[in-house]
């Protein structure tokens, strides 16, 4: 995991089992934390407000989102997509026959070229860095606090302050770069809004800046944080699960080490 260092803590773990550690933390947190991330989504795409007192809003809500995709879509809709970002998440490929995956890539390609697997990409570059960069200076920060904050008994559950200075920094991080990631969604279904019409508005947009200025002459500045909800639910929990689960799996290696030393 970026930023990890395993001497200073007393820990005698190699850069492999960090790397694995870091790896499965993600695939965990990834399956973890899905449906909140299909929620979000559906949220950023919806261009009618996320409000009860509009009629053609299809989602005003988390719960009355949550209940209408699975009536309408089943349990497994929460898990849309989770295969492209799982293998994000893990961090390296795999050569796997996914017939759904294999078909929308096809599809993709032959309708619109290779350009249609980079749309996004410009919002994605601009908040890449800052988010990485808050997320890790916040949890150091969260993390001096903690333990200025709280009693010497509590000091001693490190699992527990991982979790909430994780989730913290996965918050701050979140919504301070969130437009970005609402741009991002918008750009990428471009060329797919024969698809979008069931769900209300189609627009299209010429670039990222076109996206911000309809979005805000359209919907308002509110409209840039559409699906923070949901997006938040998912940074604090992504955010806290992936430093949990990788110290988590730090520590067993660390002990598996050790044991293996004492034989």
């Amino acid at each position: 995991m970026v930023g990890y260092d395993p001497k200073p803590d007393g820990r005698n773990n190699t850069k492999l089992q960090v790397a694995v550690a870091g790896s499965v933390s993600g695939l965990v947190t990834r399956a973890l934390i899905s449906p909140f991330d299909v929620i979000k989504i559906r949220f950023q795409l919806q261009h009618e407000r996320l409000s009860r007192r509009d009629p053609n809003a299809k989602y005003h809500g988390i719960f009355q989102a949550s209940r209408q995709i699975l009536q309408e879509e089943g349990l497994t809709a929460f898990w849309k997509g989770h295969i492209p970002a799982q293998i994000l998440s893990i961090g390296y490929g795999a050569v796997q026959v996914y017939n759904t995956l294999r078909h929308a890539v096809g599809t993709m390609y032959r309708s619109e070229g290779p350009q249609v697997f980079y749309k996004g990409l410009a919002p994605t570059l601009i908040a890449i860095f800052p988010y990485a960069g808050l997320q890790f200076s916040c949890y150091s920060s969260l993390k001096h606090l903690y333990k200025w904050a709280m009693p010497a008994e509590g000091k001693k559950n490190e699992n527990l302050q991982n979790l909430l200075c994780g989730s913290g920094a996965g918050v701050i991080s979140k919504t301070l770069t969130y437009p970005l990631d609402l741009f991002k969604k918008r750009l990428q279904v471009g060329g797919f809004e024969h698809a979008r019409a069931a769900f209300g508005q189609v627009r299209r947009y010429k670039g990222l800046m076109d996206c911000a200025k309809q979005v805000l002459q359209k919907e308002g500045a509110l409209g840039f944080f559409k699906g923070l909800s949901p997006s938040l639910l998912k940074a604090a929990l992504s955010t806290g699960f992936m430093f949990f689960w990788y110290e988590f799996f730090c520590n067993v290696f660390h002990c598996m080490n050790r044991t293996a030393s004492q034989r």
